[in-house]
């Protein structure tokens, strides 16, 4: 029986996808629940398992297309339908392809005793060893297409000699770092044999933009063209939170399991800031202004694929530690690709850290439809004056981009002063004041 793969619903406001790698080949057999191909949509990554135990009998998408939810991305023929399964060994599996073929075409080698038939757009590329065939896998062929190069010259290192995307991209990193080989002592200079220089490499390299950075872009350009953003900026002395976390940070580890980073303080200042300037954490609907008594915090992560801003649902109710853990299995997970949709969704204000970088001062940018976002950036030692003398402090600069439609100057100045205090004076959020 044939079963069709489909483009499964992957969050209600995500309607198309990108298909990554397709993780089987055609004649592929393959099991209930095994992973058949991954997909990436604007917000995160998903992998589409078999429905049922069988053979892949066609793909009809490969990976770099795009797709939408409902489509017919591949045909399962499941184990019990009529058309037999590849054995793993030769035998009457074998005997039957070959029985089956097309007059004029010969039946696959049994050299390596492998029965495992291609399709006619799926075929083994042959190698070098007459009687040897090499499966190549959809990755690893639009790589050979792209760069001109024959699937029987790389070693394949895959599960049943196939070639997978990863033994071509080796091939390639080697091909561009070779080994220098000693010139030919007979060989004449170029000008002596007339031969013109090699011209400078000018490549250009042409990457289709992924659904997260399709997606980025248009939310950034958006954020431009419909809100009036500002910026604003303080520097912050670091001093008494370095030596809060070098005093504590032993027992912190040994009580909770995770260190204590600065990001921790700054959610649970920036909590204390908006609720003494709720305009920073309200957002415009239409004709209305939303006020919210809670705070979902957006911290914004690297993964691997992007810049992603998952959530910290109701941060004032954390602990350190609790902000702690949450930062860290979110960025965990930022990075692995496993984030959920919920998880990426309906932040009040967002914390970008772009010190981590090295960044010394930007201007962050909002995230609609919120109203505001924090940018923290490097600590550096710089002279400043306190109490009539210049002492070298650690100080980082911070700005906050908001909305000018909804927030003024004053409640975006108080609100990044009422961040410096508490960040200067960590006892304050301790004790929330």
């Amino acid at each position: 029986m044939a079963i069709e793969v489909k483009v499964p619903s992957v969050g209600e406001s995500v309607t198309a996808a990108m298909i990554t790698e397709w993780l089987v080949a055609e004649g592929d057999r393959v099991e209930e629940d095994q992973d058949l191909v991954t997909l990436e949509t604007d917000k995160v990554d998903q992998t589409i398992p078999s429905p049922a135990a069988g053979v892949i009998q066609e793909i009809r998408k490969q990976d770099g297309d795009d797709v939408e939810v409902g489509e017919v991305i591949a045909i399962l023929q499941a184990a019990d339908g009529s058309a037999p399964a590849p054995e793993a060994a030769g035998g009457e599996s074998a005997q039957a392809d070959a029985t089956d073929a097309p007059a004029g075409e010969a039946a696959p080698a049994e050299a390596d005793g492998s029965a495992d038939a291609a399709s006619e757009d799926q075929a083994p590329e042959p190698s070098d060893n007459a009687g040897d065939e090499v499966r190549v896998m959809p990755a690893a062929r639009r790589l050979l297409t792209d760069h001109g190069l024959d699937a029987a010259d790389i070693a394949a290192t895959g599960p049943g000699g196939r070639l997978l995307k990863e033994d071509v991209q080796r091939h390639l990193d080697a091909a561009e770092t070779p080994a220098a080989a000693p010139a030919p002592a007979a060989a004449p200079p170029p000008a002596a044999s007339g031969a013109a220089p090699a011209p400078t490499a000018r490549a250009e390299e042409i990457v289709r933009m992924t659904p997260l950075r399709r997606r980025v872009a248009a939310t950034l350009v958006g954020a431009q063209q419909t809100a009036a953003l500002l910026t604003t900026f303080n520097e912050i002395d670091m001093s008494a939170v370095i030596a809060l976390r070098k005093q504590y940070q032993p027992i912190f580890v040994d009580k909770h399991g995770i260190k204590l980073g600065f990001m921790s303080f700054f959610v649970k200042a920036v909590v204390e800031a908006l609720k003494d300037v709720p305009q920073v954490n309200a957002e415009i609907r239409g004709n209305e202004i939303v006020y919210r008594n809670y705070q979902d915090i957006g911290v914004a992560v690297g993964g691997g694929k992007g810049l992603v801003v998952p959530v910290i649902r109701n941060a004032e109710r954390l602990s350190f530690a609790g902000v702690e853990t949450s930062i860290a299995d979110l960025a965990s997970r930022a990075k692995d690709g496993s984030l959920t949709m919920d998880e990426l969704r309906g932040g009040t204000f967002t914390i970008s850290n772009g010190g981590i970088y090295g960044s010394l001062l930007s201007t962050p940018i909002v995230n609609p439809p919120q109203s505001g976002i924090l940018g923290m950036h490097k600590i550096e030692e710089r002279p400043v004056a306190v109490d009539g003398e210049v002492v070298i402090r650690p100080m980082m600069y911070v700005a906050l981009t908001y909305d000018h439609r909804l927030i003024d100057g004053r409640e975006a100045v108080t609100f990044l002063v009422k961040v410096k205090e508490r960040i200067e004076d960590p006892q304050r959020i301790l004790l929330e004041i």
